[in-house]
């Protein structure tokens, strides 16, 4: 799943007529490198949340055959549901496995065909090192296992593998992820790992410029 439904405020006047997914980086949508990556790490099957001008979303990616997906669309109307509640909505899609979940909003190279989830896990996320506008970061991680305190912090990438289940006690409507992942810290089923590739959080304007202006690494 990748989630594109955001608003992107803090990205604005850009995103008053794209939606943040569309924005370009070095050539084409960032969306597209999410989805051509993924498309190489063999998914055949992808489904994107849309709700801030996802009529162009729809538009520009099709039904995915240009990437060589079948792209389903999770459409939350006007009203974005954020990460938790959107991800909820979107589970008659996603299926009874463990699946992948993207945010639309990020770059980086990282290989998604490398990522697993234990037996035991509910969730199991990549971490970053903490970028200068995250220093605080989220989690600590130990042993494969993520927890709410302890050094060094690092900072969820907004990549992860999720099981349905992480979901269960939940109802339709507007929630974050957060509290879910802490109640799967304090149950001692959230594992994570860290990465240490390329990966860029392109919330605002400087850092979507600052990205176009590196040299293209091949990602």
């Amino acid at each position: 799943m990748v989630l594109a439904a955001g608003r992107g405020e803090r990205l604005r006047p850009l995103t008053d007529d794209t939606p943040k997914p569309l924005l370009k980086v070095r050539g084409k949508p960032l969306i597209a490198w999410h989805l051509e990556a993924l498309a190489r790490a063999g998914v055949r099957e992808a489904v994107i949340n849309v709700s801030w001008r996802g009529a162009q979303l729809r538009s520009a990616l099709g039904d995915g055959g240009q990437f060589g997906l079948r792209i389903h669309y999770s459409d939350e109307s006007a009203l974005a549901l954020e990460v938790g509640g959107g991800i909820f909505h979107a589970l008659p899609l996603l299926g009874e496995a463990p699946f992948l979940v993207v945010n639309g909003d990020t770059y980086t190279d990282i290989d998604f065909a490398r990522l697993t989830i234990g037996p035991q896990e509910l969730a199991h996320l990549v971490l970053v090192p903490n970028p200068d506008h995250h220093l605080q970061g989220d989690f600590a991680l130990r042993a494969g296992a993520v927890e709410a305190a302890g050094e060094p912090r690092l900072t969820y990438a907004g990549i992860g593998v999720f099981r349905p289940e992480l979901f269960a006690h939940c109802t339709p409507g507007r929630f974050p992820l957060l509290p879910l992942l802490q109640a799967a810290i304090a149950a001692q089923r959230l594992g994570g790992e860290r990465y240490d590739g390329a990966w860029t959080d392109v919330g605002t304007a400087a850092r979507l410029a600052a990205l176009n202006d590196l040299p293209h690494d091949g990602a």
